[in-house]
């Protein structure tokens, strides 16, 4: 296969995720009002609750609302990857991943590709976010905007991925959404995202040692320190490693042709 072959498959595979947001447009809604709407509601209740808007140690230059601004790009991108997830199951039980897959390209560069493009959408909504998020004062440096860039598309590769690996778990499509929220809820609250991890380990250290081992934690300081022109070079090499290990896991583990139509089972036993 030549390098070209790749190449046009890779946009394809693009404008198919592309194509198949546009026809959601709703999704898009959902994405941004839930965020926006934890912004103004966590921000407001934590003034209300603790009468301060400062987080300490970032005292010179973070208020509430800038503070968890970062942790919601990763929600965005957690309900977006496992939405994704969703939608690799959907197309499995109909058959169209078979046919992806029927390709002479590599499984896993099909696979990585898909997640590619998943993590393109939404990262192309978090931007989206950070621009209406300024309204309501969440105005990190202009230069944050690019730096946060690789954090953003390492998030989404690496959640993807655990959404890809998920979906190779799930046999039936109506058992893929209470997975989904046991995933969802737990990554996402027992993170740095809304709190501070210092804040979590005065309140309970077997809490505080959770975050600490919660993958969405890391990702979470990745995004928060890149988009405030910091490097955080542990939470990126951990986000990094978790990402390639889920991504080894998922591609290796796919199998496109286990699926359960008219209570038949095929394959994939």
């Amino acid at each position: 296969m030549r390098l070209r072959d790749y190449w046009y498959c890779f946009l394809a595979i693009q404008a198919r995720e592309w194509l198949r947001f546009w026809q959601q447009r709703t999704r898009f809604a959902s994405a941004l009002v839930r965020p926006l709407l934890w912004l103004l509601v966590f921000a407001a209740g934590f003034r209300a609750v603790l009468g301060v808007s400062i987080i300490p140690p970032y005292q010179t230059y973070i208020t509430y609302e800038t503070y968890i601004a970062p942790g919601l790009c990763a929600m965005i991108i957690l309900f977006n990857s496992m939405q994704g997830a969703l939608s690799m199951v959907y197309d499995r039980e109909l058959g169209s991943m078979r046919v992806l897959l029927m390709s002479p390209l590599p499984r896993p560069f099909l696979l990585v590709t898909k997640l590619l493009a998943m993590g393109v959408v939404s990262v192309g909504q978090v931007y989206v976010f950070l621009l209406i998020a300024r309204l309501i004062d969440v105005e990190p440096p202009a230069l944050g905007y690019l730096a946060v860039l690789p954090a953003l598309a390492l998030t989404a590769l690496m959640l993807g991925a655990l959404g890809l690996l998920i979906a190779t778990w799930i046999k039936q499509l109506e058992n893929f959404a209470g997975v989904m929220n046991f995933v969802i809820f737990p990554m996402f609250f027992l993170s740095s995202a809304l709190y501070p991890l210092w804040k979590m380990q005065e309140a309970s250290p077997w809490l505080y040692w959770v975050c600490q081992f919660n993958p969405f934690t890391h990702a979470v300081e990745t995004i928060r320190f890149a988009l405030y022109l910091q490097w955080n070079t542990e939470a990126f090499a951990i986000t990094a490693i978790i990402t390639v290990v889920l991504s080894a896991l998922a591609t290796a583990g796919f199998r496109p042709q286990r699926t359960r139509i008219l209570g038949v089972r095929t394959g994939g036993r």
